[in-house]
C-alpha cells in the first residue's frame, strides 16, 4: 500500500471518528437537557438525568470507539466529578428533592482504587514476575513433556498450557508467549497443510476459554465478581474451572475435525530461558502461595481475594523482583476500563436511579429466563465487535438493576450470579472474528489463518460455551452453590 493510500486512509478514519464524537456529544446533550417525563420513571432528578446521559455517552463511545475505551472510561469519571459530586462545577450545583443528592467526589474517584482492580492489579504483577523470571518458560517446558510428538497430542498440550496460563496471566501476553513457542514448530509442518491452522487457533480458542476459569483471567469476570461479591475466588473456579477444562476438551475435537493434521509427529523444543537464583526461588513460592490463599476459603485464612492480591505486589517489591520500570508494563488501560464500568455502577447506586428504575419498571413482570438468553446473547454479539471488557462494562449495572427489580422471580433460573456470571461468560465465548479479542488478532496477525478459519472456530465454540455454560448455572444456580 503507497503512502498517499495509507495517509487517505488514516485521513477518513479520523474524519469519521471526529463526526462520530460531534453525534455522541449532541445525543448526550440532548439526553442531558430533556424534560425528565419523557424518561418515565418517577421523581427522577436532576442528578440521576445526568447520570442517564453519561451512561449514553459511555455506550455510544465504547460502540463506536471514536476515542479510545480506556480513554472513555477516563472521560466518565472526570465528566462525573465535575458535575454530579460533591465538588461539582457550580453551575452544575443545585439543592432541593427535584435536584437530587449529589455523588462524593472521593468516592468516584476510589474506582480507581476500588478491590477489584487491585485484585487485577495482583494478576499483572505476577505475570510480569513470571516473564521476568522465565518461570513461564520454565513451566512451559515442563507441562508440555508429558504430551509427547504426537501431533494431536501436542495440540492438546498447547491447548492446556495456553488454557492454564490465561487463568492467571493476561490472555493477550499468554497467546503471544505461546505462538512464540510455535514458531519453529511450523517450519517443521507441510506448507499445504491444515496443522498450522490448527496450531494457530488453538492459542486463541484456549487463552479466551481459559480466561473464564478464575475472578482475574479476564476483566468481565472482575466486573462480575464486583456486583456478586458474596463468591469468593475459590468458589468461582470451583465451577469455572471444570467448566474451562471440558471446553478446552471439546474444542481440541472441534478444531481437529476442522483442521486435521498430514502430519502425524512433530518434533517440540521450546527455546528459552529461566533465570536461576534465588530471585527465581521468590517468584515459585509467592506464585504458589498466592494461588493457595486464593483458593482456600476466607473462613480458615481470615482474608479476602482483594487483600490476597497485595501478597505478590508487596513481596516482589520488597525483594527487588519488580521494580520500577516494570510497571510500565502493566496493562494500565485495562485498569482504568474497569474503573469506569465502577463508576457508572455507583452513579447508578449512589444517585438513587436503581431504585427509582425499579420502582417504576415492572422488571417483576419479565420472564427471568427471557432476560438471562437475551443479555447472554446481546453481549456475545456486542463482544464479537467491541471489547469484551467495555461490553460487560455496559450491561452488568444494567443488569444488576434489572436482577434487583426481579428478585422474587429469579429463582426460576438460579438466581442473580447465573445472569451476571453468564454475562462475563458469554464476553469470553466471543471470539469469531480477527477483531473479537487481542489473542484473535494476534493469532491472525501471523498470517497461519484466515477470518473464515476464525468464523467457523469461533461461531462453534461460541455456540457451544453459551450452551453448555448456561446449562451449568442454572443447575448449580437452583443447587444454592451460587448463594
Amino acid at each position: 500500500m503507497s503512502e498517499e493510500v495509507t495517509s487517505a486512509l488514516t485521513n477518513h478514519i479520523e474524519k469519521k471518528k471526529v463526526y462520530e464524537l460531534i453525534v455522541i456529544a449532541l445525543v448526550t446533550t440532548l439526553v442531558w437537557n430533556l424534560p425528565s417525563s419523557v424518561f418515565g420513571i418517577d421523581g427522577l432528578t436532576v442528578v440521576q438525568q445526568r447520570i442517564i446521559a453519561i451512561f449514553v455517552f459511555a455506550t455510544l463511545s465504547w460502540l463506536t470507539e471514536a476515542i479510545p475505551s480506556w480513554a472513555t472510561s477516563l472521560a466518565i469519571i472526570t465528566i462525573m466529578c465535575l458535575t454530579v459530586s460533591n465538588n461539582s462545577l457550580t453551575p452544575f450545583k443545585g439543592e432541593g428533592e427535584a435536584f437530587g443528592e449529589l455523588l462524593k467526589s472521593k468516592e468516584i474517584m476510589a474506582s480507581f482504587a476500588d478491590p477489584v482492580c487491585m485484585l487485577f492489579l495482583g494478576g499483572f504483577i505476577l505475570a510480569i514476575a513470571a516473564t521476568k523470571s522465565g518461570l513461564d518458560v520454565l513451566l512451559a517446558k515442563s507441562l508440555i513433556k508429558p504430551f509427547g510428538n504426537k501431533s494431536e497430542n501436542v495440540l492438546l498440550g498447547f491447548l492446556l498450557i495456553t488454557g492454564l496460563f490465561s487463568m492467571f496471566v493476561s490472555n493477550t501476553a499468554t497467546a503471544a508467549m505461546m505462538l512464540t513457542f510455535l514458531t519453529p514448530v511450523f517450519a517443521a509442518l507441510p506448507a499445504n497443510g491444515k496443522g498450522r491452522i490448527a496450531l494457530t487457533m488453538s492459542i486463541p480458542v484456549a487463552a479466551n476459554i481459559g480466561g473464564m476459569g478464575t475472578p482475574i483471567g479476564t476483566p468481565p469476570n472482575a466486573i462480575a465478581l464486583k456486583v456478586l461479591d458474596h463468591i469468593s475466588f475459590g468458589q468461582w473456579m470451583s465451577f469455572m474451572f471444570p467448566l474451562a477444562i471440558i471446553l478446552l476438551l471439546i474444542s481440541w475435537r472441534v478444531i481437529l475435525a476442522f483442521f486435521p493434521f498430514t502430519q502425524k509427529t512433530i518434533q517440540l523444543e521450546i527455546k528459552g530461558e529461566s533465570h536461576k537464583g534465588w530471585r527465581m526461588w521468590v517468584v515459585i513460592a509467592t506464585f504458589i502461595t498466592t494461588i493457595l490463599l486464593w483458593v482456600i476459603p476466607k473462613e480458615y485464612t481470615g482474608i479476602d481475594s482483594n487483600t490476597v492480591a497485595m501478597v505478590p505486589m508487596g513481596v516482589f517489591a520488597l525483594t527487588g523482583v519488580i521494580t520500577a520500570k516494570d510497571l510500565r508494563h502493566i496493562d494500565w488501560a485495562v485498569i482504568w476500563m474497569v474503573a469506569g464500568g465502577f463508576a457508572l455502577g455507583l452513579g447508578m447506586n449512589g444517585s438513587g436511579l436503581a431504585d427509582a428504575a425499579i420502582k417504576s419498571i415492572p422488571f417483576g413482570e419479565w420472564s427471568p429466563l427471557v432476560i438471562m438468553i437475551i443479555s447472554g446473547l446481546i453481549c456475545y454479539f456486542l463482544s464479537n465487535f467491541i471489547s469484551n471488557t467495555a461490553t460487560a462494562a455496559l450491561l452488568v449495572p444494567i443488569l444488576a438493576v434489572v436482577c434487583k427489580g426481579m428478585e422474587g422471580s429469579l429463582g426460576a433460573v438460579g438466581g442473580m450470579p447465573t445472569i451476571i456470571i453468564g454475562v462475563a461468560m458469554s464476553a469470553s465465548a466471543a471470539m469469531c472474528l480477527p477483531i473479537s479479542t487481542p489473542p484473535n488478532a494476534i493469532a491472525y496477525s501471523t498470517g497461519l489463518v484466515e477470518q473464515k478459519h476464525m468464523l467457523k472456530i469461533g461461531l462453534s465454540m461460541g455456540f457451544i460455551t453459551m450452551v453448555l455454560g448456561y446449562g451449568m448455572l442454572l443447575v448449580i444456580g437452583k443447587m444454592g452453590v451460587l448463594g
